[in-house]
């Protein structure tokens, strides 16, 4: 089943669209790097070969696109009874998005992608255990908490999103250099309001989450947090060797951590 986002990226293609605004992981040609900090991906791909590699990458499918979103991390999940251990997830039904998918059927979970509208019926008729969509402040209106109380962090999946503008290329071509530009500067300046405003609405939903509906909001144990990031590093071995181009992004990207790890570590309090 092909999602809205799959279907502006082919109506863009075939120029029956000239642009659109997409989030990468909901595309069929685009893909996500996992574990990742906001900040750091967001500058990996500015100043860290990022957007020259995706340019290049996208230019063969006849687009271009233009970083336009950045938003907080997203949740784990919700689950109806706490997770003590891997072993309290095998067997689970959960909704989960792109590759977190893979990692979690690794650790035994039984996953499937659902569209946001027919989450809570699904999770309310016990058709799924478990899930995942966004962070608290979208979470809290799609009512969750009436059936799952059990509320997990962090979104090791989804550290962040970033959203693109999507250009049919031989649209962005019959621009201006000055137009050019103009989408350019807007972007970078929606990213920046983008971010804040998002982390500045989830402090208040998870407060009403716990104080009202009695939501227990738990973080993730450094044992099942470590079995989760094995799993991942597995995916990453199995697409790198199936996607040329995977394996290029994740390794610029894993470049770009491995330089900037001695100022995470000693530029923010832990």
């Amino acid at each position: 089943m092909r999602s809205p986002a799959k279907h502006l990226l082919l109506l863009v293609l075939a120029s029956v669209l000239a642009l659109g605004l997409v989030l990468p992981g909901d595309a069929k040609a685009q893909k996500k790097v996992r574990w990742k900090m906001p900040s750091a991906f967001t500058s990996s791909l500015k100043y860290g070969g990022g957007h020259k590699l995706k340019d290049e990458i996208y230019a063969r499918h006849g687009v271009r696109g233009i970083s336009c979103i950045s938003i907080a991390p997203e949740a784990s999940g919700w689950f109806r009874k706490e997770i003590k251990s891997v072993d309290d997830l095998k067997g689970l039904k959960m909704r989960f998005f792109g590759l977190g998918a893979r990692v979690m059927q690794k650790l035994g979970v039984q996953t499937q992608l659902l569209p946001p509208g027919d989450i809570f019926p699904a999770l309310e008729r016990g058709l799924i255990d478990a899930t995942e969509l966004a962070f608290p402040s979208i979470d809290l209106k799609q009512g969750f908490h009436q059936v799952a109380k059990h509320y997990y962090f962090p979104g090791w999946h989804q550290q962040t999103s970033v959203g693109e503008f999507l250009v049919n290329l031989k649209k962005w071509g019959e621009l201006s250099d000055e137009h050019r530009k103009m989408i350019e500067v807007a972007c970078d300046a929606n990213i920046t309001w983008t971010f804040v405003n998002s982390e500045a609405r989830q402090f208040g939903a998870m407060r009403e989450m716990v104080d009202k509906h009695g939501v227990k909001i738990h973080f993730w144990s450094e044992d099942i947090l470590s079995r989760m990031r094995s799993a991942w590093e597995e995916v990453i071995s199995e697409e790198s060797a199936k996607d040329p181009d995977f394996k290029r992004a994740h390794e610029s990207y894993a470049a770009f951590r491995k330089q900037y790890a001695i100022w995470k570590e000693h530029g923010y309090l832990k």
